[in-house]
């Protein structure tokens, strides 16, 4: 199952299909309560999904046993053992994806020329996606990290070994001789390749940046590049050797710091808009000002959703079996947010007062 979102992944997510291009949505429970629910619901959807395809007078036969396919293979995929919040399944003519998202999602099927990615954008700016860069004189790790985790990354050519005759990193450490391995010109080099590769990934995936390593290390990598100098240091060695769980408990209490700090910041910025006048907060107000693009900033409660109908101008609270009810409005603002250069910031339940769980700064 796919967890990352880089922009090259979702630029091809919505690119145009074959018709019909199916997307499938399922809210789905960690191990625990209420896990037992998610193979009968994820078999009632996509029993949805075939009946649509079945009644559906413009799917061919053949495209209709092609999607099917799809849809058994992308099952075949899914492993609710290990399920996170959400779950979503694309299938078209020739292709298939599951994601698993550590957000919520509505149960939905969607039959479109393009798949449904709002759910998914808006998983991953909940998930205020980082990078760990673990760095050692012999070895330089990559690490993707979300909510509650770090997995090893392999993008740019992660990680980096550097090899030398009877070398031993730990070794130096244990004598205390670790500093003058870093003044030596063999680990000046591995470094600054270490910081284009670097640079590359973040290039392409730009996310906050944090690097571990020995205060010798971290200095050294500042004076041979320039990815570090804008990065989060966090002085403790020997995690580009070490596994996930390691560098998990290490980081930690870094980001819930770098949390509190950017939660705090965005109610100062809240703060201030109220006296320029370009606050704005409620679903209906946010909701047409990201249509027209007004939005700057974007505060959103983590566990803020909302079921509402769109009466043309406005939208009005729905109640439950409301056949015209959007139960995913929250994400398709935020989606929308970031489409017209916004900026998304998720902050603990709570930290808006009475912005009833959203609330923004506007551009004008």
């Amino acid at each position: 199952m796919e967890h990352a979102l880089s922009p090259a992944t979702l630029a091809e997510l919505r690119r145009p299909r074959p018709y019909p291009a199916v997307s499938v949505l399922t809210p789905t429970h960690r191990r625990g309560s209420g896990s037992d629910q998610d193979p009968v619901r994820l078999r009632n959807v996509l029993a949805e999904a075939r009946k649509r395809l079945e009644a559906d007078p413009a799917v061919t036969r053949e495209r209709r046993a092609d999607v099917d396919a799809q849809l058994d293979r992308a099952l075949a995929e899914v492993d609710l053992a290990h399920a996170e919040d959400g779950l979503v399944i694309f299938a078209a003519p020739g292709e298939h994806q599951v994601w698993s998202l550590a957000r919520s999602v509505p149960e939905r099927v969607v039959l479109a020329d393009t798949f449904l990615t709002r759910n998914l954008v808006a998983a991953q700016a909940a998930e205020r996606p980082f990078w760990v860069l673990s760095v050692s004189a012999d070895q330089v790790t990559l690490w993707s990290g979300g909510p509650d985790r770090v997995v090893e990354e392999h993008a740019g050519g992660f990680p980096l070994t550097r090899s030398r005759p009877n070398f031993d990193a730990e070794r130096q450490e244990r004598i205390g001789d670790l500093p003058s391995t870093f003044r030596d010109e063999g680990t000046r080099q591995f470094l600054r390749e270490a910081d284009t590769a670097m640079a590359a990934v973040l290039r392409e995936q730009p996310r906050p940046l944090y690097v571990t390593g020995e205060r010798a290390a971290l200095s050294l990598l500042d004076e041979a590049g320039t990815v570090a100098r804008g990065a989060v240091h966090v002085g403790h060695g020997g995690l580009a050797h070490s596994g996930p769980e390691a560098v998990w408990q290490a980081i930690r209490p870094v980001l819930e710091a770098e949390e509190s700090k950017d939660a705090h910041s965005v109610v100062e910025e809240l703060t201030s808009a109220r006296g320029h006048r370009t606050f704005a907060a409620g679903l209906d107000e946010l909701w047409l000002s990201a249509r027209e693009g007004r939005v700057r900033l974007l505060a959103v409660e983590d566990g803020f959703r909302a079921l509402v109908r769109d009466d043309g101008d406005h939208l009005v609270p729905a109640e439950p079996g409301d056949l015209d009810a959007r139960d995913d409005i929250v994400d398709e603002i935020v989606e929308q947010c970031l489409e017209t250069g916004a900026q998304v910031r998720f902050v603990p339940d709570g930290t808006l007062g009475e912005e009833d769980g959203i609330a923004g700064v506007l551009r004008f």
